[in-house]
């Protein structure tokens, strides 16, 4: 199974989004938002900027 974006509201009404793994994992989330739309906005950031995004290891 792929995984996939969920957008979903938290205790203060404000719009969030995770993205979960094929195993129902959580493996990333995004800040709060005043507006789905705005959510929306924040999937689509991550998927066209991060597909070659390299990791710096800050440790």
């Amino acid at each position: 199974m792929a995984g996939k974006f969920e957008i979903y509201t938290d205790a203060a009404k404000k719009y969030r989004w995770r993205l979960k793994a094929g195993n129902g994992e959580i493996i990333a989330v995004g800040e709060a938002y005043e507006s789905k739309s705005g959510a929306q906005n924040g999937i689509d950031s991550v998927k066209r900027n991060a597909p070659d995004a390299r990791v710096e290891d800050d440790t």
